[in-house]
């Protein structure tokens, strides 16, 4: 898969209300498009418009200036959340940097931030969310199932769940606030209670703050028709068991929903991690000295 490099001209889109989960007050995106190749992926849908999603990623080239500018213009400080139509840890990151560069300016600009992946590319920036501080930077891994094998038919060029994993462990080693994302729990693969207990456990023993759970997925249009067409490809018969379940509908909840979300509560319960993880923005955020150097 290649990429491309594009000028966007805005990036910083603000919410009409802060996210409920994680508090965040506005949203960016730095790459269109995802290396990752998900089976389930929501930005395929065409109401996202990304054409290339499978093919090319286009990278705004001029995120970073776009970004800075943005921040200053904006009387409050507040929470920028990334991650949310393709993964800002997605392999190409790894060369472009374009994602630290990011946090650089979120950090130089005193406002917090919210990541969502699922790649151990994220512990390359423990610098800079610690610069941003524990209080105003947490990061949200996905992870929906326990099992790695599973895991790479499912998400095939993210990390590793195991890598997943280690790298919760050691977020919450350097202070910073972790999440897990429990979703989307695949009905009919994912949905049972042994991989559900598996997760949360070792989410436990990683030291995760809090759970954001979902079972079920999303399908629509062209997301749907990738997902049938992976899922015969790995799971022969199981799209047929999907068009008899729930049609065309939008959110395909597992059956087991009210039972897991029980098995979800009772852990979270034995394990003190939250279920209701919601952070308002400081109104005193942090401030860098004027001399003080950033890690880049």
């Amino acid at each position: 898969m290649g990429f491309r490099n594009i000028q966007a001209k805005t990036l910083l889109t603000r919410m009409r209300h802060p996210d409920g989960w994680f508090g965040a007050t506005d949203n960016i995106n730095l790459y269109r498009g995802c290396q990752h190749r998900c089976i389930y992926c929501d930005t395929r849908s065409e109401c996202y418009q990304v054409d290339t999603f499978d093919e090319e990623i286009l990278v705004k080239a001029n995120a970073v200036e776009l970004l800075r500018s943005e921040l200053a213009a904006r009387r409050k400080k507040g929470i920028v959340s990334t991650g949310s139509m393709n993964d800002p840890y997605m392999p190409l990151e790894a060369e472009l940097r374009l994602t630290r560069r990011t946090l650089a300016t979120i950090a130089e600009a005193g406002w917090g931030v919210h990541i969502t992946t699922k790649s151990a590319l994220v512990l390359r920036d423990v610098d800079l969310l610690q610069v941003i501080g524990p209080e105003r930077a947490s990061v949200l891994m996905t992870v929906t199932t326990a099992d790695d094998a599973l895991g790479r038919m499912l998400e095939p060029y993210a990390s590793s769940v195991s890598e997943r994993f280690a790298a919760l462990a050691e977020l919450a080693q350097q202070g910073i606030t972790t999440g897990l994302a429990l979703m989307p729990v695949l009905p009919f693969i994912e949905d049972d209670a042994a991989n559900i207990q598996g997760i949360i456990e070792r989410a436990a023993e990683c030291g995760v703050h809090y759970l954001a759970c979902g079972f079920g997925v999303t399908l629509r249009d062209r997301q749907r028709a990738y997902y049938y067409r992976e899922l015969e490809r790995s799971f022969p018969g199981l799209s047929a068991r999907y068009r008899e379940s729930f049609g065309n509908a939008y959110y395909c909840a597992s059956p087991r929903t009210a039972e897991l979300q029980r098995l979800a509560n009772a852990l979270c319960r034995r394990y003190h991690i939250s279920e209701d993880f919601c952070r308002e923005p400081s109104s005193e955020p942090r401030q860098l000295n004027l001399f003080q150097a950033l890690p880049r």
